[in-house]
This record gives structure tokens, sequence and C-alpha cells, in this order.
């Protein structure tokens, strides 16, 4: 019997043997960065790096230097085996945790069936954003979806931190930011907002689970937050009245305005030393009422301010009609319209995550009357988040432009964890399938039958799921 694993490996190949049993009493021999984690993740001690566990059961973690993601991993007679470089021992873990909690005839939860696993993934940018600035969803909550994110291989968490309804991210040089506009969210709710310890200790949590966090401050649009906390950034130089709404296309900073410059730079600057990763996401979408040359002027400021600070910026797609360095990374995400601008910018070099609303939006509702989310790319089921080709969804992008997927869950009608894991769920694993694993590897009805079994697996992490009939039915 095939093992139900999400994404489904490259190579998988069920061997004869008894499970092994994984316990208190299992040793684990891992690289020193690894240890703790790993520990953590399957409830076994640590024993130092180099040493051979004499135990009833081990897992051992083999750091081979490789690049890219890869990993193997091998599991009989009480011993699992999982070698690869860095990003693969973190991608190994995740498929252990599954192998060892999924509820299988061959090996009950707790233990692993004997197994061979060689696996590569397709894109190296696997990823999520998460809106916290409609609803605020603080390090609890994000933590739970690092969790969720790392089971199934996605390796980037992007953060849109501001927006009209609240700005989220502690910034030193401007504590007036979330003094006034932390307090604010969609719907009139009380807000939040991360402090830079908050960020530095989310990001480590991420980092631990082989995931980089890019941070996203949204700019020219998108920024009554900005407005409302500080009166210089307007024009009239009053502050602007709080946003509580989802109307969009209303706010935008000026270039011309004197204020607008040094607020960017120390924006940014305070956002680029609280980050490890390259690139920092300065926006650059839904800008309806600004000209063309004040917005290429405006997106060839955001860079030049980025590059200052040592990162790289990635952009909404509307940004690629403007000039871009050439270490820009471009999203694509309007489903609604012509990617002419952004297939020129990768003829010229960029390089592009695929975002379609009408494929991994996971704020779409999943049907109509569905009572969270909205349909403006339409509605988006399981089948939909997963029977796409990133390669054919725009077919004049240059394919060694398309560095990976990414979806995305915007919050104007999610407020607790229950609404942002059922959107997640069962889509996300469906998106991290389409990022993993090759296209000619992939069935949606072998994967509904494989994701099925992950069902409880959620239930017992408490991760409330639709039960989408495309799978459940």
């Amino acid at each position: 019997m095939s093992l139900p694993l999400v994404p489904v490996p490259t190579e998988m190949t069920p061997t004869d043997g008894a499970p092994t049993v994984l316990s208190s009493a299992t040793l684990l021999t891992a690289p020193a960065e690894l240890a703790a984690h790993a520990s953590a993740v399957l409830g076994v001690p640590v024993q130092t790096e180099g040493g051979t566990p004499e135990a009833s059961s081990a897992v051992v973690l083999l750091d081979d230097g490789r690049t890219g993601g890869g990993y193997s991993l091998s599991a009989a007679a009480g011993r699992v085996e999982i070698t690869g470089g860095r990003a693969g021992l973190h991608r190994g873990l995740g498929t252990l945790a599954q192998l060892r909690d999924l509820d299988l005839p061959q090996a009950p939860v707790g233990t692993v069936p004997a197994v061979r696993i060689a696996d590569e993934p397709r894109f190296g940018h696997r990823g999520l954003m998460i809106d916290i600035a409609r609803h605020f969803f603080g390090v609890a909550s994000l933590e739970r979806v690092i969790d969720l994110m790392a089971l199934y291989g996605l390796n980037v968490l992007h953060l849109h931190l501001t927006d009209d309804q609240g700005w989220r991210i502690e910034s030193p040089s401007r504590p007036e930011l979330t003094e006034i506009s932390g307090r604010t969210e969609a719907g009139g709710g009380e807000g939040g907002f991360l402090t830079t310890a908050d960020f530095t200790g989310l990001v480590g949590y991420a980092a631990d689970r082989g995931i980089e966090v890019i941070p996203e401050i949204d700019m020219p649009g998108h920024c009554n937050a900005a407005l409302h906390a500080i009166p210089a950034l307007n024009e009239s130089g009053e502050a602007a009245p709080e946003n509580t709404g989802t109307d969009v296309g209303f706010s935008m900073l000026r270039l011309d305005n004197p204020a607008t410059a040094p607020f960017l730079d120390d924006v940014f600057t305070d956002l680029a030393a609280l980050t490890p990763g390259q690139y920092l996401h300065v926006g650059g979408d839904e800008v309806w009422k600004m000209g063309e040359e004040e917005y290429s002027g405006f997106i060839e400021l955001l860079t030049r301010v980025v590059a200052e600070t040592g990162k790289s910026p990635m952009l909404w797609g509307e940004a690629a009609v403007a000039g871009l360095p050439g270490d820009a990374l471009i999203q694509l995400w309007d489903s609604n319209k012509d990617p002419g601008p952004i297939v020129a910018a990768a003829e010229q070099g960029a390089k592009v995550v695929l975002s379609p609303g009408k494929r991994v939006y996971l704020d779409m509702q999943y049907h109509e009357g569905y009572p969270l989310g909205q349909h403006w790319a339409g509605y988006v089921e399981t089948r939909d988040s997963y029977e796409w080709d990133p390669l054919e969804y725009a077919p004049a992008l240059p394919a060694e432009s398309v560095v990976g997927v990414e979806a995305a869950l915007w919050t104007e009608t999610i407020a607790t964890d229950d609404d942002l894991s059922t959107m997640l769920l069962p889509r996300l694993a469906a998106v991290a399938e389409v990022a993993w694993s090759a296209q000619e590897q992939r069935d949606f009805d072998d994967f509904a039958a494989r994701v099925r079994a992950h069902a409880g697996l959620w239930r017992d992490r408490g991760y409330a799921f639709h039960e989408s009939p495309q799978v459940f039915g």
C-alpha cells in the first residue's frame, strides 16, 4: 500500500519489515543547529553529534552538504536515517513527522513504517503570505501557521504587516506607528502589533523549521495606517481618520512630500535590522489614483531605499512597469490582468513568484455562499488550487524566471485561528504539492486520497478545516 505523504515524494518505496517505534527511549543524533528542534518535533532525546545510539530505536540526521532542499530517508529495523543539506534535513523532518503521526494500516500513530524515500523540490520558493494588518494575528497564531508550513515543505512565510487598517510592526524610529495605528483593525477590533522582540522571536522560530520570513511594508498605496499615525505624511498636514473598512485603492503617499523619503528610510532601515533574510517586500499594488510617472518614481525610490539597507526588493506585479533592479523579485497575483509587463521584466532578468488569485488566494470562498472569504478572483476549491502547472500559467514567462509559488491569505473576513486554518486546509496542502512535486507525478484523485488521511492529524493538532466534498465527499 502506498503511503499518503503530502507532498508526494519524488521516489518512495515501502519495504518489508516492522515499523520503527518512536518513544522517549528513542535516541536522536543530529547536527547541533538542528538537534533541539528535531528533539522537540519528534519527542525524543538528543545524543551528542557523531555518537552511535544504543537503544531500541534511533533517529539519525546526517548533513551531507547538498543544496536545493533534497533529502533521502530510510526507515527499517528500528533506525530512521535522514540525509541531506540543512534545507533537506528540515524537509525530511516534516516527512518523518507525517510518517509518525498518520494512522496507517502498516504503522499506527507513533510508529514509522519501513520505507525508502528520495525527494527533491521542484521550486526553491514555496511560500505562504498571511495578512495580519486587516485582522491582527499574534505570535502564537503565527507559530501554529509555521508548524503547518513545516509539515508540508513550505519554506517562505511572507507577512503583510501594514495596510489601511493597521500597522503591525514596531519601528523604533517611528514609535507612533504602533502607538496609534497598532490599535486599529478591520471591523473596529482592538488590533495589536508585533514588538521587535516578538518579530525577532518569530523569525528564529521559523528559521528553526527551515522557513525564511519576508516582511512586507506596503507602499505607496494601502497606507492609511501610516497617514493616520503621522500627520506630516498627508498633503494637508492633518492626520487621516482611522480606517476600519475593507475598501482598497483610496490611500497613497506622495513622492513630492518632503516627509515621505525620510519616513521610508526610517521604517525600512528598522525592518531590515530585524530581518536576516534577503528580501524586504515593499508592496506596490492597487495604487489607483497615482499617475504613471509618479508611480514609477516611487517604486524606484522604494527599491533604492531597500538597496541601501543591504537587502533585495520583492514587489507585487504592478511594479513591473517601473525600472527594477536586477535582484528584484516580482509577485504575480492578479488573475484578471495581462501579465505582459511581468513577462517583459522577466525577459530582462527579473525573477517571478506565482500567486495567481484564481488558484492560490486562499481567502477566496470555497463556493458561493461560503461564510468566509471573498470571490473577486472566483471561487477556489481544493481542485482549483491543485490542478495547474506553474510553468504553464503564463506561458510567455521564461521558465527560468519562475522561482516558485506562494499562496496568499488576506484577512478582511478572517478574524480567528479557526477561520485562518479553515481557509488554509485542505488547500494549503494542495499548494504545497504544486510547489514541491514534479508536474508529471501529480494527480488530483491520488492527492485527494492521500490528504484525506491527514484529517485526523489536523484534528489532533487542533486545526479546523473545510471538509471539501472534492476531498472528503
